[in-house]
C-alpha cells in the first residue's frame, strides 16, 4: 500500500510560480493523472508578491520525472 502522507524530506520543487492561476492549473493537471502536489508558500505569495516568496510546486521525488513530462507537455502544447 502506497503512503499517502507527503513528507518534506522526499519532495522535490518543479516550478516557482508568481500567480495563484498557474498554480491552479499545473495542481489540476497533476491531480488529474494521479499525482499528489504540494504548493510551499502559496499564502505568503500573495500577500508579499515578491520574487523571493515565489509559490513553489512540489511532488514527491518519485513523481518528478513523469509530473515534468506532464507540464512541459501541457506548456508547448502537446
Amino acid at each position: 500500500m502506497k503512503d499517502t502522507k507527503m513528507n518534506s524530506q522526499n519532495l522535490v520543487t518543479l516550478f516557482r510560480f508568481d500567480h495563484n492561476e498557474q498554480i491552479a492549473v499545473a495542481r489540476s493537471i497533476l491531480d488529474n493523472a494521479g499525482i499528489e502536489s504540494f504548493v510551499r508558500n502559496e499564502y505568503m505569495a500573495s500577500i508579499l508578491p515578491i520574487e523571493d516568496i515565489a509559490a513553489e510546486l512540489m511532488v514527491r521525488e518519485e513523481d518528478a520525472t513523469r509530473a515534468m513530462q506532464l507540464l512541459e507537455s501541457f506548456i508547448k502544447g502537446e
